[in-house]
């Protein structure tokens, strides 16, 4: 499970990354809808990732 926190926590910064990007080329707004989204989903991925490494560790 913290290899699972650790990878998201990369994909955190790959999407930071690639909206950046985004922005930087000029791209249209519909893109940065999609990173908005992409952004999202990876924190709520990440949230429950440590809830789960949180409870495992309780046991």
């Amino acid at each position: 499970s913290l290899f699972v926190v650790a990878i998201a926590a990369l994909n955190l910064v790959l999407d930071f990354d690639i909206i950046e990007q985004a922005d930087e080329q000029g791209a249209p707004k519909y893109v940065e809808w999609f990173g908005a989204m992409a952004l999202v989903a990876t924190l709520i991925w990440l949230y429950i990732e440590i809830l789960r490494l949180i409870s495992k560790l309780r046991r």
